[in-house]
């Protein structure tokens, strides 16, 4: 019998801020207030940070306030805390522009 493996701990999170990325590239943010087994979600004080609509994988400073929320588990693709998390430059950006 296969254990299960736990990446992250979820009860850890519980009122604290983290980032939920959804299936198709949506992304929230917000305070985690519960979950359960299937990974549904309640997010306080969310904000959604929204995405280029031509280039759905570059975020703008544009943000939407979303409040409280229910994230579906079957879309949720990741969840992570927000502490001890930095956004960094990508650096393949320039190999990219090189090659274009």
């Amino acid at each position: 019998m296969a254990t299960k493996s736990i990446v992250i701990d979820l009860e850890k999170c519980i009122d604290k801020e983290v980032r939920v990325t959804f299936q198709g590239g949506r992304e929230v943010r917000g305070v985690l207030k519960g979950f359960d087994q299937l990974v549904n979600i309640v997010l306080d004080d969310c904000v959604e940070e929204m995405h280029d609509p031509d280039d759905p994988y570059k975020k703008t400073d544009e943000r939407r306030r979303l409040g409280l929320v229910v994230c579906r588990g079957l879309q949720v693709s990741l969840v992570s805390p927000v502490d001890g998390m930095e956004e960094i430059a990508n650096p393949f950006i320039q190999q990219e522009e090189e090659v274009v």
